[in-house]
């Protein structure tokens, strides 16, 4: 497997730095204008402009993650997203002409979330959870109600006009769980909360362009046997994101890599025994001593323990792809 590390934006700070270190020169990044200060990335200069920078660091940018510009009139199948739908389709091309051959992407029409970003872990560590109980109590998006089913046709939707121009390109498409996997948040249905949404959404199309971004934590969350998944899903898998949680899906914390009750070593054996290849990355961990807790769930000195961590498991499996 092919250890990456993600990136947010396309400015060199002390984290590009510590990833080539850390022996790690595999980037995945997020490119939205808000990050870069550029054009979206349906431009193909300002794309390419990222590629060159990531090079002239040392860093073959081999993917990009998360929503690389406004989504919502995609996901919530409002005016102009065909319009938008032009503008995905405009980047993979960019993308495949880049070699840039990895989109993890997501879903969810409200994003990741978190009640709570500084909850106290091991020796004073801060970690994100959730509870839903107190997100119900939080007002709802200004889209008002929007139903699983309507998510669900728009999903489709989404899938049969970038699809064939993924093929075209050469790009995998890498489906993301919904993080938290409940099902509404803020008014709006989520609809990839447990594998069995996840096997609809590998039937609706066989394109060799549709893929799975293992998210182990979330389906870890979820309360599904994660292990039997990656060998049914074993064909399907284009990227894996790595950390552990305590709880349920209802009322979760995260935790260090080595501190839940993941166990690691076994879940590294069923990728190799499985044979999966692909990019792998330590996702969300503890913000450590030092540190602001600005980025929570993406500060440094967590990654530097994760990522020797991972790496040490994979040395011992002989599973890292230099």
């Amino acid at each position: 497997m092919t250890l990456s590390f993600l990136f947010f934006g396309n400015q060199p700070d002390e984290k590009w730095v510590l990833s080539r270190q850390m022996g790690v020169t595999h980037a995945i990044a997020k490119l939205a204008p808000d990050l870069t200060g550029d054009l979206p990335i349906y431009d193909f200069d300002s794309l390419k402009r990222s590629k060159e920078i990531f090079a002239e660091n040392g860093l073959d940018l081999i993917g990009l993650e998360g929503d690389q510009f406004d989504m919502s009139r995609i996901k919530l199948g409002l005016p102009g997203r065909d319009e938008d739908l032009e503008r995905y389709r405009q980047m993979l091309d960019n993308m495949g002409r880049l070699g840039i051959k990895l989109l993890c992407y997501n879903f969810m029409a409200t994003g990741w979330y978190r009640t709570h970003k500084a909850l106290p872990e091991r020796a004073g560590a801060l970690v994100s959870g959730f509870d839903w109980t107190t997100a119900q109590n939080e007002p709802d998006t200004p889209y008002g109600k929007i139903s699983a089913t309507q998510i669900w046709e728009n999903y489709a939707y989404f899938l049969e006009n970038v699809l064939p121009a993924a093929e075209v390109a050469g790009v995998q498409l890498a489906l993301h769980p919904d993080d938290p996997p409940v099902p509404t948040l803020h008014g709006i249905d989520r609809i990839f909360i447990n594998a069995e949404a996840t096997r609809r959404a590998l039937s609706l199309s066989d394109s060799p362009a549709h893929g799975l971004t293992f998210c182990q934590g979330t389906y870890t969350t979820m309360g599904e046997p994660v292990a039997d998944l990656i060998r049914e899903w074993k064909d399907r898998i284009r990227f894996v994101h790595i950390r552990d949680v305590v709880g349920t899906p209802d009322n979760f914390r995260e935790t260090f890599h080595d501190n839940g009750p993941t166990d690691m070593v076994a879940m590294f054996r069923a990728y190799r025994e499985a044979g999966i290849d692909v990019p792998i990355r330590s996702d969300h961990v503890p913000t450590m001593a030092g540190e602001t807790n600005q980025q929570h769930v993406y500060e440094i000195k967590g990654n530097l323990f994760g990522i020797g961590y991972m790496k040490g498991i994979m040395e011992s499996l002989t599973m890292i792809k230099k």
